[in-house]
């Protein structure tokens, strides 16, 4: 039996990644230069951004509640928010893919056609 399926690891939570997610669409939401918002593209800014700030793991509901009370620290919040930003730009000007001359515009439409099927 391998270690992974000895544990019920699943209770082990990065609380993090939902502050990264959220704050990643608020600022790709508000974001007006033309940028490629394709599933590798945003896959990539969120593995940037996570792999940039401090983690919070939990795995109890007295985890979680500290991990909420460290993640409402003010400098928490910022670091999040500047490395999102930073994030988006390494990104948009550095895509892991080609870019064509509508950048973002046809992936944010495949993006939608997909969302309707």
């Amino acid at each position: 039996m391998a270690f992974i399926d000895k544990y019920e690891l699943e209770h082990l939570k990065n609380e993090a990644e939902n502050l990264v997610l959220a704050e990643l669409g608020r600022q790709l939401e508000a974001y007006t230069d033309p940028i490629c918002l394709c599933n590798e593209c945003v896959l990539d800014m969120a593995a940037m951004v996570l792999n940039t700030v401090k983690p919070v793991y939990r795995v109890s509901l007295l985890g979680s509640l500290y991990a909420a009370t460290a993640m409402d620290e003010a400098a928490y919040a910022t670091s999040i928010q500047e490395a999102v930003s930073s994030a988006i730009e390494k990104v948009r000007e550095n895509p892991s893919h080609d870019v064509n001359s509508e950048t973002g515009a046809e992936a944010e439409a495949e993006t939608e056609e997909a969302d309707e099927a």
